[in-house]
């Protein structure tokens, strides 16, 4: 305890030495000169390596099925993006065709109405048919419906040569 109670001595620190910071001086060392040699390399020739020749075709065949590879993924994929909106399209068109075809259902049942048809007559003046006027068409398919071959007739020629 007696130790906490001795104090260290002050170090008095002149007023001038802070207020102003050291300058750093303007010549760092020895300035680094450079020179330029020429070197002539026409002379030197370069001697194939084929081992690293082989190396590089290697890596380039490698390189060259990667991308196809890839470019044939890219193509298939694209490929099916574009059948999928395709699809797409054709179901909406069939869906729509399919509403028409049943509205053009309904206004030729509408038009076949033979209610209609009798109203319409009157109103032009027509009456109806008296017994005996109405003649039935067959409109049945006949029995022989299958198809016939044609067959050769002599045909007599006459010339007015």
């Amino acid at each position: 305890m007696a130790a906490a109670a001795i104090t260290a001595p002050s170090i008095a620190v002149p007023t001038h030495a802070t207020a102003a910071p050291r300058r750093r001086p303007c010549w760092n060392g020895t300035p680094e000169v450079y020179f330029t040699k020429a070197i002539d390399n026409s002379r030197l020739v370069k001697v194939e390596d084929p081992r690293r020749t082989r190396e590089m075709r290697q890596f380039g065949v490698a390189l060259a099925c990667l991308f196809l590879f890839v470019m044939a993924y890219a193509f298939q994929h694209f490929k099916a993006i574009e059948y999928g909106y395709k699809v797409e399209a054709l179901k909406s068109q069939r869906e729509s065709l399919v509403e028409m075809n049943r509205a053009l259902r309904l206004e030729e049942a509408s038009l076949r109405d033979p209610e209609r048809i009798d109203r319409m007559a009157r109103e032009l003046g027509l009456q109806s048919p008296q017994a005996g006027q109405v003649i039935q068409m067959n409109t049945a398919v006949p029995e022989s419906s299958r198809a016939e071959i044609a067959s050769l007739m002599p045909v007599s020629v006459v010339s007015t040569r």
